[in-house]
């Protein structure tokens, strides 16, 4: 059938990882853009309905830009790279997650079904729009799930196509999917999907169930634990209870370089103090202690779920590169991975060599209210770490690692991916993003008013009216204040 907009790509080529928020919803930032190919057989239009798979029941749209080749490209440098290109079109990138375990990176059957490649519904001439301001949009139902500008694109369009021609030829024609923002989740027949490039018209197509059944001849719909939790992404995951967190900007929150050294030097239970004055009450996890006191931790959490062992679970998503490892392996520098377990101490939930390796990749801690395993070699690792108890065994004897990267509970305190930790000799504290300038400035403070309260108590002065410091002695206080600068 002839598209609409006359396009007949020889190829179709989409990036896996571009725009930022969809990166850090995914945990991880490409340094390099990576690819895979769709066939021109799943090119749609607008209006053409979505056929999702019988037995199925992952498929999930992805709001995309089309960049259509429009001069023959082979060895083209950056600089020159967009005076290749035609225009830009919306375009939406379907695929059954169900399907994800039969052609693993390929996307073949995930993503290459007829119909999962909708563009229009028309082509912006490449030389009257800047390609670094456009904004993208995606509605579901009506509700607006999807909005970013490519100034958010990790690799722009040019530098696409500049890498791809280095090994193959762009022919007129050609079509590249510049890659989904943040917010990509499930539809249903029934839904309708909407995507709009600037204001060039929505691309508009329903889903609809396939009037038969898939013939069990190759593999068959099949969906782990990590695949739901990729298809479900956003908002829709976390209202599951299965996936990340999704990230609207950067998934670490931004706090100043200066607080952060400033937390480096204050007690956690002077930052206990302050975040209870604040209405945090549950902020100290329970129940750990430190391998080395003498390290003190600072960082982002990084977090590791879970759950009570079974068997036949375990078995499924437990082994191999299970959510330990992917979390481990996807750990950036200055997070602290924070691993929920419940509180249970009858098995290890991290051992030295995944230590050695999140320490390896610049994490600033870790954090178990769970077993720890080799706990003798973490006396001689340079990575603060607080544990439950030591444990010989194995995580399989009574976990199941089931996410990365969600909402968990360690030592009875709820951590969000992102939260800001501390930790010494005492202990550890969980401290909301938001709050940590000022919790930080207030925890200084106290403990120069207790530091100069100390002195004077060491004096022989009494802590009435002292401690905490009253009207009797708050000028003495600020004179001392003075001749006592913070130190930068």
């Amino acid at each position: 059938m002839t598209h609409p907009m006359g396009l007949a790509p020889s190829k179709i080529i989409a990036v896996h990882l571009n725009y930022r928020s969809r990166a850090e919803e995914r945990g991880r930032l490409p340094e390099a853009p990576s690819y895979f190919l769709k066939p021109p057989s799943s090119l749609s239009h607008s209006g053409a309905p979505v056929v999702r798979p019988r037995g199925c029941a992952y498929l999930a749209f992805e709001g995309e830009i089309a960049v259509v080749i429009g001069r023959r490209a082979h060895r083209v440098g950056v600089a020159d790279a967009l005076g290749h290109v035609a225009g830009y079109a919306a375009a939406n990138d379907f695929g059954v997650y169900d399907l994800r375990h039969a052609d693993r990176g390929s996307n073949v059957r995930a993503k290459g079904s007829d119909g999962f490649t909708p563009v229009g519904p028309a082509l912006l001439d490449a030389r009257e729009v800047d390609p670094g301001r456009l904004t993208l949009r995606t509605w579901v139902n009506g509700e607006l799930v999807q909005e970013a500008s490519t100034g958010e694109l990790l690799f722009p369009f040019a530098v696409l196509v500049a890498d791809l021609s280095r090994l193959m030829t762009l022919e007129p024609g050609d079509i590249i999917l510049a890659g989904t923002p943040a917010g990509s989740t499930v539809v249903r027949p029934g839904d309708v999907v909407e995507v709009e490039l600037e204001n060039s018209g929505r691309l508009r197509n329903e889903i609809v169930e396939a009037g038969h059944d898939l013939e069990p001849i190759g593999a068959m719909p099949r969906v782990s634990a990590a695949d739901r939790e990729a298809a479900l992404g956003g908002r829709a995951a976390l209202a599951a209870g299965t996936a990340a967190v999704p990230a609207t900007g950067p998934a670490r929150p931004v706090v100043p370089e200066e607080t952060l050294a400033a937390l480096r030097t204050v007690s956690t239970a002077t930052l206990s103090s302050v975040l209870r004055k604040k209405g945090v009450e549950h902020h100290f996890i329970e129940g750990v202690r430190p391998a080395r006191p003498d390290l003190r931790m600072v960082g982002f959490a990084r977090t590791l779920r879970y759950v009570p062992l079974r068997e036949d679970v375990f078995a499924e998503i437990g082994g191999g590169m299970n959510a330990q490892k992917r979390t481990v392996e996807e750990i950036r520098p200055g997070e602290v991975l924070v691993i929920e377990a419940r509180g249970d101490h009858g098995a290890g939930t991290l051992g030295d060599i995944l230590a050695l390796r999140a320490l390896r990749r610049g994490a600033a801690g870790v954090v178990t209210d769970g077993g720890l395993r080799d706990s003798p070699s973490f006396a001689s690792l340079d990575l603060p770490s607080y544990y439950g108890v030591p444990h010989a065994a194995v995580l399989g004897r009574r976990h199941v690692p089931l996410a990365g990267n969600v909402p968990v509970a360690c030592g009875g305190v709820l951590v969000m991916p992102g939260d800001l930790l501390v930790g010494d000799a005492e202990g550890v504290v969980v401290i909301p993003p938001a709050l940590a300038v000022d919790v930080t400035a207030e925890a200084v403070e106290q403990e120069r008013q207790e530091r100069f309260v100390y002195e004077r108590v060491a004096a022989g002065e009494s802590v009435d009216g002292l401690y905490p410091i009253g009207p009797r002695w708050r000028a003495a206080y600020e004179a001392w204040a003075a001749a006592n600068p913070v130190s930068d």
